[in-house]
């Protein structure tokens, strides 16, 4: 079942208009809270309880706010426009900007050396103070950050002397056993001149068994007499 509608109007019972009075106050709260979160507003809430309690809320300040409330009711009063006042309030405001803006033009432009004329003998003192710290921390972090990567290049040599002795350790070890290798007896020398050996040892025993028409010429003369 949905809620019935209240009547408004003075609770009786002083015990449900107490209860009434909590829930609705932490309602209005956080309304207000939220009114100046989600729309950017400036609230300003004052609750007074029956037995003469103070209850408030400002994003702001209440006093500030107060001020504001009562000077915009005063240009209102004099110019019939609160819109009117609104907008010379917001000049006020970019007047105060355009303000720190300037200043901190002229201060950039001073530590930078320029627009010195304005200035008298105690503040060049302050701003010879100011640029001699931002110097010092300035060359600390330069030697920091050169000091890092000494460091690094110092670690890096030792990696690349360790990777340089290992290769040549490994070059070192190939070529004794390439040594080892051509010292063996039965090595590839001994098998070519065996193999060579060989092969005349063929060439004469087949040169042998071929038969010759080639004889001395006085065996020729024997053999047409016979």
């Amino acid at each position: 079942m949905g809620r019935g509608k209240i009547e408004i109007k003075r609770i009786e019972n002083t015990t449900n208009r107490q209860v009434t009075f909590c829930k609705r106050r932490n309602g209005l709260l956080k309304k207000a809270y939220e009114l100046s979160v989600l729309c950017d507003a400036e609230v300003a809430l004052i609750v007074f309880s029956s037995r003469g309690r103070l209850y408030e809320y400002a994003n702001n300040s209440v006093k500030s706010t107060i001020e504001r409330y009562k000077k915009a009711c005063a240009d209102s009063s004099s110019t019939g426009s609160v819109s009117e006042a609104n907008a010379q309030y917001y000049q006020q405001e970019a007047a105060k900007l355009r303000v720190q803006i300037s200043n901190l033009q002229n201060s950039n432009g001073n530590m930078l050396g320029e627009s010195l004329g304005a200035l008298n003998v105690k503040e060049l003192k302050s701003l010879e103070i100011r640029l001699e710290k931002g110097i010092s921390r300035i060359r600390s972090k330069k030697n920091e950050l050169l000091f890092a990567e000494i460091e690094y290049m110092q670690k890096r040599e030792i990696d690349l002397h360790s990777n340089n002795q290992l290769l040549r350790a490994k070059i070192a070890e190939n070529e004794r056993k390439q040594q080892n290798m051509n010292m063996m007896p039965g090595g590839g020398n001994y098998e070519i001149t065996q193999s060579q050996t060989f092969d005349n040892r063929n060439y004469f025993q087949v040169n042998a068994l071929q038969p010759t028409n080639h004889y001395p010429h006085q065996d020729q003369m024997a053999l047409q007499i016979v």
